[in-house]
C-alpha cells in the first residue's frame, strides 16, 4: 500500500511517499481503507522532531482518519466491511494514518457522521475531541456560561466555539478581523480582534476559557475569569500559569481516543449543530505541501489529504 513516512526529521520536504506492507488487524482491531486523512499541528511537530510519540519501526504520520472497513479481528462486533467509520486511533502512539489503510483499535473510531463526505469528517476526530474534551469533559460547560475560545477560527477553536453553543453557552471568540463573519456563522456571540484589542480589556466575567497558544495568552486569560472560572490550555503541561489565584483553577489536557466522544460528535453534526470547515485539501502524494501550508499558521478550520 502507499504510505506517508519519515526517513529522517525535519522540514515538509522529509515526508516521502513509499509502498509499505499492508496491515492485517489482530484482536479487537479493525483494517480501514482510508478514503481521507486530517492533517493538525501535532503532525508537523512529530514530524520536525520525533518528539512526544512512541514510533513504530517505519515513522509514519498522522491520526485522523475517515473511512471504510475493509476487515475486521477477532473480537470485533460493533463493526463489519463495508462500514463507513471515522476517528483518532492509538494517539498519542504512532497510527499511521496518511496511507490506503491503518488498522485500529475497534474503540477508537465511531460510525462516520452520515451528512459529511469523507473529506469533512476527516477533519473532525482529533480537533473535534480535543474540544468536546475540554469544554464538555474537563470544565463542564453549562447552559449560559461564558466561554471564551482562543484562536476560534482554528482547527480546534471553530469546532470549540460550535460545542459551546450547542451546549448553550455565551460564546467569545478571538480572530483576526476577516475571520470574524464565519465565527458569527458558525454561532460566536462575540468576537474579537486580537490584533488591534487586548481580550482582558473587552471582555470580563467568563465562567471557561480554553487557551490554544499557550504562554503569555494563558496568564493574561486567568484575569477574566470570574470566581469558580476553569482555563484549560492545550500547547503543553508548561503553558498552565505558574500563579493561579484560588479562586480559579487550570488545568492541561491531552487529547485521547474516544468511541463515545466520536459518537456525540458525530450526532451533533447530524443535526446540523456541527460543521467543519475544510479550508485545503491536497492529495496523499502531496503531504509535504500540505505541512506548508499549515505551518503558516493561517489556515481556517483544517486541511486533509484526499487518500482514496
Amino acid at each position: 500500500m502507499r504510505a506517508v513516512v519519515v526517513e529522517q526529521w525535519g522540514g515538509p520536504e522529509v515526508l516521502v511517499e513509499r509502498e509499505v506492507a499492508r496491515p492485517e488487524p489482530g484482536l479487537n482491531e479493525v483494517l480501514v481503507r482510508v478514503h481521507a486523512a486530517g492533517v493538525n499541528p501535532v503532525d508537523f511537530k512529530t514530524r520536525a522532531s520525533g518528539a512526544l510519540i512512541e514510533w513504530g519501526e517505519v515513522p509514519a504520520v498522522g491520526w485522523d482518519v475517515s473511512g471504510t472497513v475493509e476487515a475486521v479481528g477477532p473480537g470485533v462486533g460493533m463493526f463489519r466491511p463495508g462500514d463507513e467509520v471515522y476517528g483518532m486511533p492509538l494517539f498519542p502512539r504512532q497510527a499511521g494514518a496518511y496511507a490506503e489503510y491503518v488498522v485500529a483499535p475497534a474503540r477508537h473510531l465511531a460510525p462516520k457522521p452520515a451528512n459529511l463526505t469523507h473529506v469533512q469528517a476527516a477533519a473532525l476526530p482529533l480537533a473535534a475531541l480535543t474540544a468536546w474534551q475540554a469544554l464538555v469533559d474537563t470544565a463542564r460547560v453549562r447552559a449560559g456560561e461564558r466561554v471564551l475560545v482562543h484562536a476560534a477560527a482554528g482547527g480546534v477553536g471553530h469546532l470549540a466555539v460550535q460545542i459551546a453553543k450547542a451546549r448553550g453557552a455565551y460564546v467569545i471568540g478571538t480572530a483576526s478581523a476577516g475571520k470574524h463573519d464565519l465565527l458569527r456563522q458558525l454561532g460566536a456571540d462575540e468576537v474579537i480582534d486580537y490584533r488591534t484589542v487586548r481580550f482582558e480589556d473587552a471582555v470580563a466575567d467568563v465562567d471557561v476559557v480554553l487557551d490554544g497558544l499557550g504562554g503569555q495568552n494563558a496568564e493574561r486569560s486567568l484575569k477574566v475569569l470570574r470566581p469558580g472560572g476553569r482555563l484549560i490550555t492545550l500547547p503543553g503541561p508548561d503553558d498552565v500559569p505558574a500563579d493561579v489565584p484560588e479562586h480559579v483553577r487550570a488545568a492541561w489536557m491531552l487529547v485521547e481516543p474516544d468511541h463515545l466522544g466520536l459518537r456525540e460528535i458525530a450526532a451533533l453534526a447530524e443535526r446540523g449543530a456541527l460543521t467543519p470547515v475544510v479550508e485545503t485539501v491536497v492529495p496523499l502524494a502531496e503531504a509535504a505541501k500540505a505541512h506548508e501550508i499549515g505551518e503558516q499558521g493561517r489556515t481556517t478550520g483544517k486541511i486533509v489529504l484526499s487518500v482514496a
